[in-house]
């Protein structure tokens, strides 16, 4: 008996550290997961698009602002996306661009898969010209391109996005922009000029500043949505976020 209750004891710590760890999973189209001050959100808005698949997201661990979480999916058939499963910051939104300083984020991701996949890993965020409103304009920040491609207006003789601006320094990296419409609004997308940003740090505020500056988004506009995430159109893969964190101040 006197051991058992040692053994007890010894447990406790272990016991009381369990909160921040999460098994949290969504596998529905529209399933959300919340943990303050970010949600997960399945978001499996092109499903039907696919012939066959699936997707699982699971939120691992949540301590204060930082969070890690994965998302496995598998779809085939179909040349549109079929999801952005995401992590969304619930908190600090629906403020005017001039009255934001700053939008610290780290992101740490990696991607596992099986064969071609055509996906993204990138921010997306959109503005509204009131607090709550319907989207303006959609700010895309994408670390990594896989065989897919952004919204342009206008594309070259071999199909490839022509970009409306080349070479931008923004966040310790370099960029092209490209600008086009989804049918509802507005898209800007900012890709790197190369390779894949697998371990970003940076203020990503620096990105509605260059829109601000050319003309492109007034900074009378609101921030109503910040997400994180993959959008998948087709293939089998694991993107693994093993630390994720976003601050609007």
């Amino acid at each position: 008996m006197f051991s058992s209750v040692l053994l007890a004891s010894a447990l406790l710590p272990l016991v009381f550290a369990l909160p921040h760890t999460r098994r949290d999973q969504v596998c529905g189209q529209y399933d959300v997961v919340t943990s303050k001050p970010y949600s997960l959100l399945a978001n499996h808005w092109g499903m039907y698009e696919a012939y066959a698949g699936s997707q699982c997201s699971t939120l691992k661990t949540a301590d204060g602002n930082a969070v890690a979480w994965t998302t496995q999916w598998s779809w085939s058939g179909g040349d549109g996306i079929k999801s952005f499963s995401n992590i969304q910051l619930d908190e600090g939104l629906n403020r005017q661009l001039s009255a934001i300083n700053s939008m610290p984020s780290t992101w740490h991701w990696s991607q596992s898969s099986t064969g071609k996949v055509v996906s993204d890993v990138a921010y997306d965020l959109f503005t509204s010209y009131t607090a709550g409103g319907s989207n303006a304009n959609e700010v895309m920040i994408w670390l990594a391109n896989f065989n897919a491609g952004p919204i342009a207006y206008e594309y070259d003789a071999s199909g490839h996005a022509v970009p409306i601006a080349k070479n931008l320094n923004i966040a310790g990296h370099t960029w092209n922009l490209y600008q086009g419409s989804n049918g509802s609004n507005t898209v800007y997308s900012f890709l790197p000029v190369s390779g894949k940003i697998k371990a970003f740090s940076g203020d990503i505020y620096g990105f509605f500043k260059h829109l601000m500056d050319t003309g492109y988004i007034s900074d009378s506009q609101y921030l109503v949505r910040a997400q994180a995430g993959t959008e998948a159109t087709s293939g089998t893969a694991t993107l693994a976020t093993s630390y994720y964190e976003l601050s609007i101040n």
